[in-house]
């Protein structure tokens, strides 16, 4: 089923015509439970992955051995959206709470060492005819996205490492038949569920705080009292929540700052948003027309059960070459 997000409450571009020079393209991903296969798109599926290429791996200096056993992790929700399903009476069973119980966490692979190659998790997977949008090169038409299933790099010792892979499908003539998972995570929330998606194009503005001076003046004028309950800029009208590609930055937590590559200084571009929510009480009038009925849903809401970071990653690369050294915004 198609996802529709319903038009936005009000024209801004009528209102302040200046954001007509500003909009931008974004691609709504709208990942919902499913089963896909390598020849889709997906958020958690498996991919289309070369036999004879590495699988990638993480090989920066952090602690691995302790946290959730991985398959503890997938047994879970298996569990759960089964026992979800049970009719008449939904729900897991006493034995399934207690098998539930002693999934916790602990040190489950004393024997890695900091430096140890772990397998990255696979997050996802875009097809070109799917997101055609993206900053594709050559005759790629495949992106795929992996994270560690820790956050202990950079910094602060407290992000994710994030790599790309981009291919040409129909060079894959013998794909990897089992995906490599590692052993343990650090948290639960960074592997996703398998999910397929339902693309949507769409158009956003820049968040309200990358504005200038006066047009964001203008703009809390217009809006009138917080306490009101008229369409808000920052959550109405300027970017969408959710899984997204393109489009622009929601800076709700930090605030802006300036990303540029780091081989050339240019600013980096948003590629692919990874979000907790497909929506929160103050985003409502994002919800697709067709979720409406089951907004409060888990399937429909928290689809990936992923929370990155702070709960939203945007992964950002090089408009001149995406195969430069990326950047991560975490809010």
């Amino acid at each position: 089923m198609p996802r529709t997000t319903p038009p936005r409450p009000v024209d801004v571009e009528a209102a302040f015509p200046e954001l007509s020079g500003l909009r931008r393209g974004a691609t709504r991903l709208h990942p919902r439970r499913g089963t896909p296969t390598a020849q889709d798109s997906s958020v958690g599926g498996p991919l289309l992955w070369p036999r004879a290429e590495p699988w990638p791996v993480c090989t920066i200096p952090h602690k691995r051995g302790s946290g959730y056993r991985y398959t503890d992790v997938t047994r879970k929700r298996e569990i759960l959206a089964a026992a979800g399903r049970r009719e008449p009476n939904p729900g897991p069973t006493a034995e399934e709470i207690e098998m539930i119980d002693g999934f916790k966490r602990g040190r489950h692979a004393p024997h890695l060492a900091d430096t140890d190659p772990i397998p990255m998790l696979a997050v996802a997977q875009l097809y070109r005819r799917d997101v055609p949008d993206l900053p594709w090169t050559g005759d790629d038409d495949l992106l795929q996205v992996f994270w560690c299933g820790f956050e202990r790099h950079g910094d602060t010792r407290h992000d994710l490492h994030v790599q790309l892979r981009w291919h040409r499908s129909p060079d894959i003539a013998t794909p990897l038949t089992e995906q490599p998972a590692p052993e343990v995570v650090g948290r639960e929330e960074l592997v996703p569920n398998p999910c397929v998606l339902h693309p949507e194009e769409i158009v956003e503005h820049p968040y309200l705080e990358t504005l200038s001076p006066d047009l964001q003046a203008r703009i809390d004028a217009w809006e009138g009292p917080e306490d009101d309950d008229g369409p808000q800029y920052i959550y109405d009208l300027s970017t969408a929540p959710g899984w997204k590609t393109g489009g622009y930055i929601a800076w709700n937590l930090t605030g802006p700052r300036p990303l540029v590559c780091a081989d050339c200084s240019a600013e980096l571009d948003p590629l692919l948003t990874a979000d907790q929510c497909e929506w929160d009480p103050s985003t409502t009038s994002w919800v697709p027309f067709e979720d409406q009925p089951d907004s409060d849903a888990l399937w429909a809401n928290g689809p990936t059960e992923v929370s990155p970071g702070r709960g939203r990653l945007t992964i950002a690369v090089c408009p001149r070459d995406p195969h430069h050294p990326l950047g991560l915004v975490t809010q």
